[in-house]
C-alpha cells in the first residue's frame, strides 16, 4: 500500500522522530503486511527508514520489503503463531494483536494496550521540529488536496492506509510507572475475545412465533426425559413442539384437530393452573379425565366445589371472570391457564366472556390456547401477545394423526345398500369421478321427472318408515364390515330419538355386553329415588342402552347423558345418535361417523353445514392405534344429491375464523368503574374487535409525532392585508367541494337519476385527485344491484405520467365553481373504463348519439398486440370529436342537470344544498385575496399546511378513545345507569350499582325488582316461579290459568322491565321496549312452581312438552340466580328476603334435577 501523507506535525520522514507516535506518522509502519504470517519484527508499529516522498512505495502484500534478509534461524519462527503475550518469569504481559484484529477493533481487549498507547501518555519532550519552507509548503499543499476531497474521501483513506485510531475516547491516566499502566492479567490467546459485532437494527415486534411442525424432534426424551403421563403411543411432531416450548415457560396456543398435549400440561404446570372449558357439562368431563390421571385436580362450578386447594383447577370461563372481578386470592398465585375449545370465542351469547377473561389475566400468567384450525391463528396469537407483552408461540396443523376417508351412500337398493362412492380419499384429493358414479346410482331409484344431474333442490325429508330401512340397510352393512361403533349427526332433537326408537329390531351387543350394561346402569340409577327411576326416559333409554343404541342431545336429562357417554367410551354403545353438541368434547372417537344431512337450521333459516362444523364432527371418526383410517359418510336420502360444489366447500373450505363477539354489557361497565386498574374505555380499546385498527398504534404515535415536527417547521401563510380573507376561500372551496358530493350522492341513489345515466349520456367522471375527466356512457349493466357503466373517456395520452404531475397552482373561483376538468394537449388520447355511481361527478345536460357496441369492440381490438398500433375507427374518432367540442366550449364543464328541476328531487338536504353551492359560489367571485399578486404561493403553503392538520387530526383521532365503535353505545348505556341511579354524575357506582354487580344475567331487572320490594311480600315458590322467565330458553306464553299472587308478580316483572327499556330508548340505545320485554320466557312458570312446591319429576311431563333436559337446566340455573339474590339481599340489608332467596334454592335442589355427576364421583 502507498505510505500514508503525514500530519501536520510531522510532514517529512526521517529516521529518527521526536513527534508523538501516532497512526498516519510516516516514520513509523507496520514490519509485516495483513496476511504475511513471517516477518523480522515483531507486529506493531515501529521507525523505520524514510524513502524517498515523491515516489511512494507500492508493492504487493506478500512481497518483502527490499534490503529484508532473513537467516535459517529466522525463518523457523512463525511470528504469528509463537510470539509470547508474556515475558518469561512475569505473570503479565502485553498483547501484540495482529493488524487485522486493529482495523476492526477500535478499542483494545479489556486489560491489554498496544504499544502505540503505551508510548502516548509518556512525556518526550518537545515535539515539534523547524523544517524549511518547502516542507512546509508542500504540507500545506497537501492538507488542501486532502480538504477537497471531502470527508467521506478522508475517512476512507485513514481506514485503508493510516490504520485505525487506537487511542481512547478519553485521554488515559498518567502513571508513575509502567508496570501501574500495562501489567494486568492477560487471557490465553486462545480465549481472546472476538471482535465486537456492528450494532443490529432493531426487529419489528414479533409477538405470534409460527412453529415449524416438519422440524423433527429427535431429541425429545433426552429433552424431557419424564413426561408427565406416559402416551400409548408416540406423540406427533407439533405434539412434542409444544411440549418443549411448555417447559420452557412458553405461552402456545395449538390449533390441531386432536387435543393430546393438554393433558401433559396440567401436571408440569404447577403450582397452580386454571383448565377453563365452554360448558360445564365439559368441565366435569376434564375433572374425571385429569383427577385419574394426575389426582391434584379440583373443580370449580355454580353449584360444586370439589378440591378448591388443588394446583389444578378446572372450571368453566365464567367462574374465571368473576375471579378476576372479585380480585380472588386465587389468581394472585396463578401461574398457568389453559383454555379448551378457543373457537368457542365466535359463539355470539357467551364469546365475549373469553375476552373478557383474556384482557385482565395478569401479565406474569402464561396461557395455552388449545383449539380446532383456524385460519387466523397468527391473528389471535398476535392480539394476545401484544396484550400480555410476551410471544404466543403458535403450533397449528391440518393433519390428522388417522386421516379420513368420505363416502357417499345414495340408498338401501340391492345394487346399492353394501356400495359407498369414494368422495374424499385419504389424501385429501376430491374425487369427482365417485360424485358422478353416485348421481347414476342415484337416478335408477328416482322417477323419470325427477332425474337430475347433481342439481340443489329443496331438501326432502324421508318418512319414518324410510328412514329406519335406509339404517338397517346401512348399519348392517358396517356391522359386516367391523366399523362399529358409529356416531351418526342428526340436526333435530325430535329426528335423533325417532331414528333410534326405529331401530327396534336391531340389537348389537352380545350377552356379556348386556350384563356389563345392566350392571353399570344398576350401579348409576341407584342414587335417583324410585319415582325417577322410572321415569319414561329413563326406560326408554336404558332398553336402547342394552341393544348397543344411544341417543345425547340437550333434551335427555344429564345423568342419562353421562350414561351414554360413559358407555360408549367403553365400546358398549355401537350407535350413537347425537346433536352437534357431541362433537365437543373429550376424546371419544368412533370407527364411522354418519351425517343424517348436510343442512341444518341455524334459528332462523336452513343452510349447509360450515366447513369449521363439519371438520369439528367428521374428525370423531377414527381412533388412534385400532383403526389405520376413519369412515365418513354422508346420507343421500333426497332425490338428488347436494351440488358437487357445495360438498366440496363443505368438505376442503377453509374453516370460520376466530371472530370478536365483544359486547358492552351493564356488568362489565359497574365491575370496571370500581376498580381503578382498568378503565371501560381500555377494555374496548384491548378486545379482539379493536384490534385491527390498534395494532399499527406505535406506527401512527411515530407518524403523528413527524407530522408535528413538520408543522412547526412549516412557514406559516401569510394572512395579512388584501390576503386577509385567504382562510375563507380555502373553506369555501372546501365546503363546495363536500355540498357537490352529497347532491350527486343523492342524485345517484334516486330512481331519476339512475335513469338519467342511460347510453350517449355525456358525464364528468373523477379520474384523480387534480382533475376529472369528460366522458359518454356507452352501456349501462344489466345488475341492479353492482350497476356499472362503461364509459369513453379522454385521458392523458400514454407517457404523460412519466413526465411527472404538473406544476401545483391555486385554483380560481372559475376552477372551484367548475368541475377542474382535464384539458388535452395536441392529439386527444381516449380509453373505455366501467364506472361504477360512486365514480360519476356530474351528469350533464347533453346526450351524444354513439354507436357503444362498435366503440367498445374497436377499443378492444386495439388493446391486443398485433392491432396496438391501428387507428380508431370512425365511430371512435366521431364520438371524441363531439366531446373534444364540449369541452372547448365549455372549459369548466357543460352545464349539469338541475336536481330540483330536472330530476324532482324534493328532499331537503338536496334543496338547502343547491342553495348552498350558489352561495359558495358568489362568496368565492367574490374574495379580494385572488387579486394579490401573492395568492398562489401563499393558498399553496395554506393547503399543505392544512393538508397536514388534518392528516395529524386523523391519525390523532385513531389514537384516541372517540374512534372507539362502541364509545357511543358505553355512553349511552352510562346515561342509563345515571337515570336508574346505579352511579352518580361523577361515575361512582352507587349502591344499586353494587347489587346488580352480583348478578350474572339480568343485572337491571333483578336490582329495579329488590329495590322496588316487587319480591318481599311473595313466597319463596312464587319468588321462583316468576324469576323462572329470566332463565327459560324456550319461547312461549304463560298458562292462562295462574294463581292471583303469580299473576299479579308476572305483571309487575313485565312493567318494571317495560320501564328498563323505555329509559334505554330514551338514552338512545337501539333495543326497543318490546325486543327487551320479550326476551323473557315464563312457558316454564307453572312447571317450576309446582316443582318448588313438591311434585315428583315424574308428574312434571303432563304440565308442558318441553323436553326433560330442558327443564333441568332451567331450574339449575334458576337456583344459582337464587344464590345470587340471596347475597345481593344480604348486601342491602335485607334478611326477609334473604331468607326467601335461600328457601327457594332448597326447594329447587333435590330429586333428579340435582342428581350429582358421574364424573365427580
Amino acid at each position: 500500500t502507498a505510505c500514508p501523507p503525514g500530519p501536520p506535525s510531522c510532514s517529512t520522514r526521517r529516521r529518527t522522530c521526536s513527534c508523538l507516535p501516532r497512526p498516519g506518522c510516516p516514520s513509523m509502519g507496520w514490519s509485516t503486511e495483513p496476511g504475511h504470517g513471517r516477518g523480522r519484527r515483531i507486529l506493531g508499529l515501529c521507525w523505520r527508514p524514510p524513502e524517498p516522498p515523491s515516489r511512494p512505495t507500492c508493492r504487493p502484500r506478500d512481497t518483502p520489503r527490499r534490503g529484508d534478509s532473513r537467516s535459517e534461524a529466522e525463518e523457523d519462527v512463525d511470528f504469528e503463531r509463537d510470539l509470547l503475550t508474556v515475558p518469561p518469569g512475569f505473570t503479565r504481559g502485553v498483547d501484540f494483536a495482529p493488524k487485522s484484529e486493529y482495523r476492526t477493533q477500535l478499542n483494545p481487549a479489556p486489560g491489554l494496550l498496544s504499544l502505540n498507547l503505551l508510548l502516548e501518555p509518556l512525556d518526550f519532550g518537545d515535539q515539534e521540529e523547524e523544517d524549511g519552507e518547502e516542507e512546509e509548503k508542500k504540507g500545506q499543499k497537501e492538507k488542501k488536496k486532502e480538504e477537497e476531497k471531502g470527508p467521506q474521501a478522508e475517512a476512507g483513506e485513514a481506514a485503508q492506509e493510516a490504520g485505525p485510531d487506537l487511542r481512547p475516547s478519553t485521554p488515559p491516566l498518567r502513571a508513575d510507572s509502567l508496570e501501574d499502566l500495562v501489567l494486568k492479567e492477560a487471557p490465553p490467546a486462545t480465549e481472546a475475545a472476538p471482535p465486537p459485532e456492528p450494532p443490529l437494527a432493531p426487529a419489528p415486534e414479533q409477538w405470534a412465533i409460527p412453529v415449524d411442525i416438519s422440524a423433527p424432534v429427535d431429541d425429545f426424551y433426552r429433552l424431557v426425559p419424564e413426561p408427565a403421563i406416559k402416551w400409548p403411543f408416540e406423540p406427533d411432531v407439533f405434539q412434542k413442539q409444544a411440549i418443549l416450548h411448555l417447559e420452557r415457560h412458553d405461552s402456545v396456543f395449538v390449533a390441531a384437530h386432536l387435543r393430546g398435549e393438554d393433558r401433559g400440561a396440567a401436571q408440569r404446570l404447577s403450582p397452580r393452573t386454571i383448565y377453563t372449558s365452554p360448558i360445564k357439562a365439559l368441565s366435569n368431563q376434564k375433572f374425571r379425565d385429569f383427577r385419574l390421571t394426575f389426582g391434584d385436580v379440583g373443580l370449580l362450578t355454580g353449584d360444586v366445589q370439589l378440591h378448591p386447594e388443588a394446583s389444578c383447577l378446572i372450571m368453566t370461563t365464567e367462574i374465571l371472570r368473576s375471579m378476576l372481578y372479585s380480585g380472588s386470592d386465587v389468581i394472585r398465585d396463578l401461574e398457568w391457564v389453559i383454555f379448551d375449545e378457543v373457537h368457542y370465542i365466535n359463539d355470539a351469547e357467551r364469546g365475549v366472556v373469553w375476552e373478557e377473561v383474556l384482557i385482565m389475566l395478569p401479565e406474569h400468567v402464561s396461557i395455552i390456547l388449545l383449539s380446532a384450525t383456524v385460519p387466523n391463528a397468527l391473528d389471535f396469537a398476535d392480539w394476545i401477545g401484544r396484550l400480555k407483552r410476551r410471544r404466543l408461540y403458535v403450533i397449528s396443523t391440518a393433519a390428522r394423526p388417522v386421516p379420513l376417508e368420505h363416502f357417499l351412500f345414495t340408498g338401501n337398493s340391492t345394487r346399492t345398500q353394501d356400495q359407498l362412492f369414494l368422495l374424499l380419499d385419504a389424501k385429501g384429493a376430491f374425487q369427482t369421478k365417485g360424485y358422478y358414479a353416485a348421481v347414476e346410482a342415484k337416478k335408477e331409484r328416482t322417477s323419470k321427472h325427477a332425474q337430475t344431474f347433481g342439481a340443489k333442490q329443496p331438501t326432502q325429508q324421508t318418512g319414518p318408515g324410510q328412514d329406519r330401512a335406509v339404517y338397517l340397510s346401512l348399519l348392517g352393512s358396517l356391522r359386516a364390515r367391523s366399523q362399529l361403533p358409529v356416531v351418526v349427526f342428526t340436526f333435530s332433537r325430535g329426528r335423533c330419538d325417532e331414528q333410534a326408537s326405529g331401530l327396534g329390531s336391531l340389537d348389537l351387543t352380545t350377552a356379556a355386553e348386556k350384563s356389563d350394561i345392566h350392571l353399570f346402569l344398576q350401579r348409576c340409577l341407584a342414587r335417583l329415588r324410585g319415582s325417577d327411576r322410572r321415569l319414561p326416559q329413563v326406560l326408554h333409554m336404558s332398553e336402547l342402552l342394552h341393544r348397543g343404541l344411544g341417543v345425547h342431545h340437550s333434551g335427555i336429562l344429564p345423568i342419562l347423558k353421562e350414561i351414554v357417554e360413559m358407555l360408549f367410551s367403553r365400546g358398549l354403545v355401537k350407535v350413537l345418535f347425537a346433536t352437534e353438541t357431541f362433537a365437543m368434547g373429550v376424546n371419544m372417537p368412533a370407527r364411522t361417523v354418519v351425517f343424517d344431512s348436510t343442512r341444518k337450521h341455524d334459528g332462523s333459516a336452513f343452510r349447509d353445514l360450515l366447513p369449521g362444523e363439519y371438520v369439528q364432527m367428521a374428525g370423531r371418526a377414527g381412533r388412534r392405534g385400532l383403526d389405520p383410517t376413519g369412515t365418513v359418510i354422508l346420507l343421500c336420502k333426497a332425490r338428488s344429491l347436494p351440488d358437487m360444489a357445495d360438498l366440496h366447500r363443505m368438505m376442503l373450505g377453509k374453516p370460520s375464523q376466530l371472530q370478536s363477539q365483544f359486547r358492552l354489557t351493564y356488568t362489565m361497565i359497574l365491575n370496571l368503574l370500581r376498580v381503578d386498574a382498568l378503565r371501560v374505555e381500555d377494555m374496548m380499546k384491548r378486545s379482539f374487535s379493536e384490534f385491527p385498527s390498534r395494532r399499527h398504534s406505535k406506527a401512527h404515535e411515530q407518524a403523528l409525532a413527524e407530522l408535528t415536527e413538520r408543522l412547526r417547521a412549516l412557514e406559516e401563510p401569510d394572512t395579512s392585508g388584501p390576503l386577509a380573507d385567504l382562510p375563507d376561500y380555502f373553506n369555501w372551496g372546501e365546503e363546495l367541494t363536500e355540498t357537490r358530493e352529497v347532491i350527486q350522492r343523492r342524485i345517484l341513489e334516486s330512481v331519476n337519476g339512475l335513469k338519467s345515466l342511460s347510453v350517449g349520456r355525456v358525464v364528468v367522471a373523477r379520474r384523480s385527485e387534480d382533475h376529472n375527466a369528460l366522458g359518454v356512457i356507452l352501456q349501462v349493466s344489466s345488475d341492479i344491484v353492482n350497476r356499472t357503466f362503461t364509459t369513453l373517456l379522454l385521458c392523458e395520452r400514454a407517457g404523460a405520467e412519466a413526465e411527472g404531475p404538473p406544476p401545483r397552482r391555486a385554483p380560481s373561483p372559475d376552477d372551484l365553481a367548475g368541475h377542474n376538468l382535464f384539458l388535452p394537449e395536441g392529439p386527444c388520447e381516449h380509453t373505455v373504463a366501467k364506472l361504477h355511481p360512486g365514480d360519476v361527478a356530474a351528469i350533464t345536460t347533453k346526450t351524444l348519439r354513439v354507436s357503444g357496441e362498435r366503440i367498445i369492440e374497436d377499443f378492444g381490438r386495439r388493446q391486443q398486440p398485433r392491432f396496438k398500433r391501428d387507428p380508431p375507427g370512425p365511430a371512435v374518432t366521431s364520438a371524441l370529436q363531439e366531446l373534444v367540442r364540449l369541452l372547448q366550449a365549455h372549459p369548466q364543464g357543460p352545464p349539469t342537470l338541475d336536481p330540483v328541476n330536472d330530476l324532482q328531487l324534493k328532499d331537503v338536504a338536496v334543496v338547502e344544498g343547491g342553495l348552498r353551492v350558489r352561495r359558495l359560489q358568489d362568496l368565492l367571485r367574490g374574495a379580494r385575496c385572488t387579486h394579490s399578486p401573492r395568492f398562489s404561493s401563499e393558498f399553496l403553503k395554506l393547503q399543505e399546511q392544512r393538508r397536514l392538520q388534518k392528516e395529524q387530526e386523523r391519525l390523532s383521532f385513531l389514537l384516541s378513545d372517540q374512534s372507539l365503535m362502541l364509545l357511543p353505545e358505553y355512553h349511552q348505556r352510562v346515561q342509563v345507569l345515571r337515570t336508574l341511579g346505579y352511579v352518580d354524575g361523577a361515575g361512582t357506582v352507587q349502591l344499586a350499582g353494587r347489587v346488580a354487580c352480583a348478578m350474572s344475567s339480568h343485572e337491571l331487572l333483578l336490582t329495579e325488582l329488590m329495590f322496588d320490594n316487587a319480591l318481599t311480600a311473595l313466597r319463596p315458590e312464587e319468588i321462583a316461579a316468576l324469576l323462572s322467565g329470566l332463565v327459560c330458553q324456550s319461547p312461549g306464553e304463560p298458562p292462562q290459568q295462574l294463581p292471583a299472587p303469580l299473576k299479579e308478580g308476572l305483571e309487575r316483572v313485565q312493567a318494571v322491565a317495560r320501564r328498563i327499556g323505555e329509559v334505554q330508548v330514551a338514552c338512545g340505545l337501539n333495543q326497543t321496549v318490546e325486543e327487551f320485554v320479550g326476551e323473557l320466557h315464563f312457558s316454564l312458570l307453572e312447571v317450576v312452581y309446582e316443582w318448588a312446591r313438591g311434585m315428583p319429576f315424574s308428574e312434571l311431563a303432563r304440565l308442558t312438552g318441553t323436553p326433560e333436559g330442558l327443564v333441568v337446566r332451567c331450574i339449575q340455573r334458576l337456583a344459582e340466580m337464587c344464590r345470587s339474590l340471596r347475597g345481593a339481599a344480604r348486601l342491602v340489608g335485607e334478611p326477609v328476603l334473604g331468607a326467601k332467596m335461600e328457601a327457594a334454592a332448597t326447594m329447587l335442589r333435590r330429586d333428579i334435577v340435582f342428581a350429582a355427576s358421574l364424573y365427580t364421583q
